[in-house]
């Protein structure tokens, strides 16, 4: 379905319902003849228009557990729902389109194509879905005037800063209305103060869009600023902690 061209532009009223269930996952690699638990019967919900950090030490299984939440990979068992779909039984190409419309991607290193100006870079998933040159440029220049980049739209990443690079994968992120934003240490490449406008952004797009942000990170100070924090280790939910203040705002 084609998305309204002011989808942007309005803040959804939504209910705190979960927008997603994990439901005793399992998930297993092999190696050689062994079998390497990084999941373990693990349950999560989350509701909609929460701001979720996900923290543990290397190989806790937290960024394994982003990727199946965004459709990335599969659970060796049990279930995993984003709304009203049961992704972890769709098939590759079901899954494509599903993301594609449904869940928004912050990365540490930023992914923009240095060739592309950031207005073309924000574009970019847009050209997958049945719009018009208009509608897309009505989303395009709507999500950079969210993330104060509109006077910079046509400077290709290399004539951006690190923080401003990262404005424009945060307006790629949310240019298609997803679901769902998923954050993978998306200010680990950044110094002090650019990492906290980052933060104050994502925090932004959370409230005016009334956003879900799952975002994976080291970072104390990052997850500070969710407001909810799961901490794994081993592949098990170890601790589940919610800010005194999460929801008062």
């Amino acid at each position: 379905m084609p998305l309204a061209s002011n989808s942007l532009s309005n803040m959804a009223t939504r209910n705190p319902h979960p927008i997603v269930r994990v439901n005793g996952i399992h998930k297993y690699f092999k190696r050689g003849s062994e079998k390497v638990d990084v999941l373990n019967d693990l349950t999560v919900s989350v509701p909609e228009g929460e701001f979720l950090g996900l923290m543990g030490p290397s190989g806790s299984g937290k960024t394994t557990l982003l990727n199946l939440i965004a459709g990335l990979d599969r659970p060796s068992s049990g279930e995993v729902w984003v709304g009203d779909n049961l992704i972890s039984q769709m098939s590759e190409s079901q899954l494509s389109a599903w993301r594609t419309r449904s869940i928004g991607f912050i990365f540490q290193f930023y992914h923009l194509l240095p060739v592309l100006s950031a207005y073309e870079n924000v574009e970019l998933p847009l050209l997958l879905l049945p719009l018009s040159k208009a509608q897309r440029r009505e989303q395009v220049t709507t999500a950079l005037e969210l993330v104060s980049l509109k006077d910079r739209m046509w400077h290709r990443p290399g004539q951006l800063s690190g923080g401003q690079q990262q404005r424009v994968g945060i307006a790629r992120a949310i240019v298609t209305d997803p679901q769902l934003i998923v954050a993978d240490e998306p200010t680990g490449d950044l110094d002090a103060k650019s990492a906290s406008e980052i933060l104050n952004l994502l925090e932004e797009v959370r409230k005016i869009l009334n956003k879900t942000i799952i975002m994976v990170t080291h970072d104390p100070r990052a997850a500070e600023r969710a407001d909810r924090v799961l901490h794994l280790d081993k592949g098990r939910l170890i601790e589940d902690v919610v800010k005194a203040t999460a929801g008062s705002a």
